[in-house]
């Protein structure tokens, strides 16, 4: 049931691109259990358990991902604010990528640049409004 009325343009393609992400990475997070089930790394200790844990960490974002593609396209309230918990987590873990040396400036700074224009997006008066806030 939509809650808000009518669904922004913009909504409608933040849950495209959210049902996408979920579906592309469920694929990506059971090729990564496959392979760290069958510890493929060249013996390398621990990798297959690690390569595990990190399919399992991305299977669970996936699914929140298809969770939020539904919130969205359906205008439900919760689905505003995990918006927004997901891009400012986003803009969290670029800072510290960065800071911890596994990424460039300009990757930071274009991820960075992406969760922002979503957070002010989601932010706007008629984008709160379809979500009932």
């Amino acid at each position: 049931m939509q809650t808000g009325g009518t669904r922004p343009t913009g909504i409608t393609i933040l849950a495209i691109l959210a049902a996408i992400a979920g579906v592309f990475g469920i694929v990506g997070a059971l090729g990564l259990l496959g392979l760290g089930s069958i510890g493929v790394f060249g013996g390398v200790a621990g990798a297959g358990a690690a390569i595990t844990i990190i399919g399992l960490l991305l299977l669970a974002l996936s699914v929140v991902e298809l969770v939020l593609a539904y919130g969205f396209w359906m205008l439900l309230p919760w689905a505003w604010l995990l918006g927004v918990v997901l891009q400012a987590a986003s803009i969290a873990l670029s800072v510290l990528e960065l800071v911890l040396g596994y990424a460039t400036i300009g990757g930071i700074l274009v991820s960075v640049a992406v969760a922002a224009a979503i957070l002010y997006y989601l932010n706007t008066p008629a984008v709160r409004s379809a979500f009932g806030r």
